[in-house]
């Protein structure tokens, strides 16, 4: 540690110091494939085709709508 600071303090501080110091340190996102940027395009374009005027998923519409987005993906 630095010079002129009692060895007591120093190890008080210590453990706060570690503490922050993990809370800092930033985790590395993965980078979105071409494919995942494709599909969710697609999915975006596709999904309100199976939605109620709601806004709310008709019956399997999630399942059909993630289905026709891989589908178009693929192709494109």
């Amino acid at each position: 540690m630095a010079e002129g600071i009692n060895p007591a303090v120093v190890e008080g501080v210590m453990p706060a110091i570690e503490k922050a110091e993990k809370k800092v340190v930033k985790k590395v996102k993965r980078k979105a494939s071409a494919y995942s940027k494709r599909y969710a395009r697609e999915f975006k374009k596709v999904a309100s085709r199976y939605k109620k005027k709601s806004g709310a998923w008709a019956k399997d519409g999630f399942k059909r709508a993630q289905k026709e987005a891989h589908r178009l993906a693929k192709r494109g």
